[in-house]
C-alpha cells in the first residue's frame, strides 16, 4: 500500500468534508447505517469475519479476545444504530465558542473547525472501524483507520461500506480509508506522515500506546489505559459501598473504566470490607489484599481461594478482568498519595458525605475524570451525555475525558473589521 498516496488523497477529502453542510454529512451517516443493516451487507461483513476468528482461534487467542473481535448480526445492527445516534448529535463545526468587541471596533469570534486528517490505530474491535468513521465524518474529519491484524478482513469489508456511504451522499471516498495490509511498517509510516496527518489517536493496550509515543512524529493522543481507584472514605454511606463497588468492577470488567484498586480508610475498614470482599467473591472476583485488610477479611471468615494476599505488582495494574487488589489506608491524604503513584490519570472516585472531604479529593487527584459517590463506569462518552467517544484521553492538552465530537475539532479565530489598521 502507498502511504504517502493515502495521506494525500485523505488531505484532499478533508478540505471538501470541512466545508461540507450537516444535512449531507447526515446523508451519509444513513446511507452508512442503511447499508449495515442490508442483509446482503451484512453476510459479507460476517463473513470476513468468520475468516477473521478462525484465523484468531488457530493463533490461540483466547475466549475473551475472540469475543471481542466477532462480529453478530445482533452486533451489527447495534452499530448500525449507534451511526444512527450520532445523526441525533449536534454539528460542532461552525459552533461559536466566545465572541467579543475589540476596541478598534473589531468583531473578535473563535469557532470549532476540524482537526483535518486524524489517524486510528487500534487493536481487536471491528466495531471501531464504524464508531471513528460516524464520528469522523460528522465532526468534518478525514480519517485513515489500522486495525489490527487479527480483524483486517473485518475492517477492510466495513470500510468498503463506509466510502459507499460517502460516495451516495457525494462526498470523497478517501475521506474514511482503511490500512487492509498487516505490514507493521505501514503502522510505523502512518505515524510519521506528517506532511498530511494532523492527529494519531491509538486504542489499545499500554504497549500500543507506548509504541505511537516513541514512534510518532504526527502529534498523538493517548489514553485508554485506566488504573481505577474507588477511594472509601471514614464518612462513607456504608449502605452505597457494595453497590458501587460490585458495579465499578463486575458491570463490564474488561472496559478501561473498570475498578483495580479499591481503597479504605482504616476508621471504616473493619465494618465495610467484609461485606464487600464476600459481595466480590460471590461474583467470582478474585481480591488481591494488603495485610491489614487481609487480616480484617480473614477475622471475618470471608477470606477464601479467591482472596490472597497482594504483592507489589498488584497495585498500578489494569487488570481488565474480574480481579481487583484492596489496601487500607490510613486517611484521605494516603489514599490520594496512593492514587498520585499507581494512578493512569484515567478514573478515580471517593465515597463519602463529608463535603470538604470530597472537595479536598477533587481539588487533590489528578485525573480527567473524579467521580464523587458514583462507579467508575459512567466516565464514557455516551453517560456523560456526549453522545459517542472515540476514546478517553488522559492527557492535558487539546482535550481530556471522553473524546466525542467537540474534541474532534479545534479553533478558529474569525477577526472581521470595517478597514481598521493597527498602529
Amino acid at each position: 500500500m502507498d502511504l504517502l498516496a493515502m495521506g494525500s488523497r485523505a488531505k484532499v477529502a478533508s478540505r471538501v468534508l470541512m466545508r461540507a453542510s450537516t444535512a449531507q454529512k447526515d446523508a451519509a451517516l444513513l446511507a452508512l447505517a442503511i447499508l449495515l443493516e442490508d442483509q446482503h451487507n451484512a453476510a459479507q461483513v460476517l463473513a470476513a469475519n468468520a475468516a477473521d476468528l478462525s484465523q484468531a482461534r488457530d493463533a490461540g487467542m483466547s475466549p475473551a479476545l475472540l469475543d471481542r473481535l466477532a462480529l453478530t448480526p445482533q452486533r451489527l445492527a447495534s452499530i448500525a444504530a449507534d451511526v444512527r445516534s450520532v445523526i441525533a448529535l449536534p454539528d460542532p463545526v461552525g459552533e461559536q465558542i466566545d465572541r467579543q468587541p475589540h476596541p478598534a471596533g473589531l468583531d473578535l469570534q473563535r469557532v470549532r473547525t476540524p482537526l483535518g486528517v486524524i489517524g486510528v490505530i487500534y487493536e481487536a474491535r471491528p466495531n471501531v472501524t464504524v464508531d471513528v468513521a460516524a464520528l469522523c465524518l460528522k465532526s468534518g474529519n478525514a480519517a485513515i483507520l489500522r486495525g489490527g491484524k487479527e480483524i483486517m478482513r473485518s475492517c477492510a469489508a466495513l470500510g468498503i461500506l463506509v466510502r459507499q456511504a460517502l460516495a451516495t451522499a457525494g462526498l470523497p471516498a478517501d475521506a474514511i480509508q482503511t490500512i487492509d495490509d498487516p505490514d507493521r511498517a505501514l503502522m510505523q509510516q502512518l505515524l510519521r506522515l506528517d506532511a498530511s496527518v494532523d492527529v494519531i489517536i491509538p486504542r489499545g493496550g499500554a504497549a500500543l500506546h507506548r509504541f505511537c509515543r516513541e514512534h510518532a512524529t504526527v502529534p498523538v493522543i493517548t489514553g485508554g489505559i485506566g488504573v481505577c481507584h474507588i477511594y472509601v472514605d471514614a464518612a462513607a454511606d456504608q449502605a452505597q459501598v457494595v453497590p458501587i463497588v460490585r458495579n465499578a468492577k463486575i458491570q463490564r470488567p474488561g472496559a478501561c473504566n473498570a475498578l483495580d484498586t479499591l481503597l479504605v480508610h482504616r476508621a471504616l475498614a473493619a465494618q465495610v470490607l467484609p461485606a464487600v470482599v464476600a459481595d466480590l467473591v460471590s461474583h467470582g472476583v478474585e481480591l488481591r489484599l494488603d495485610e491489614q485488610a487481609l487480616a480484617i477479611a480473614s477475622a471475618a471468615g470471608v477470606a477464601g481461594a479467591q482472596v490472597c494476599p497482594a504483592t507489589a505488582a498488584d497495585f498500578g495494574t489494569e487488570f481488565l478482568a474480574l480481579v481487583a487488589s484492596v489496601r487500607v489506608v490510613e486517611d484521605l491524604d494516603a489514599a490520594v498519595a496512593h492514587i498520585a503513584q499507581f494512578g493512569s490519570g484515567h478514573t478515580e472516585a471517593i465515597l463519602s458525605q463529608d463535603q470538604a472531604a470530597c472537595a479536598e479529593f477533587v481539588a487533590a487527584v489528578d485525573a480527567a475524570v473524579v467521580m464523587v459517590n458514583a462507579s467508575t463506569r459512567f466516565n464514557d462518552g455516551a453517560q456523560l451525555g456526549l453522545g459517542a467517544e472515540i476514546a478517553i484521553s488522559t492527557q492535558k492538552l487539546h482535550a481530556r475525558g471522553p473524546m466525542a465530537l467537540r474534541e474532534l475539532t479545534t479553533n478558529k479565530w474569525i477577526v472581521t473589521g470595517n478597514g481598521q489598521v493597527r498602529f
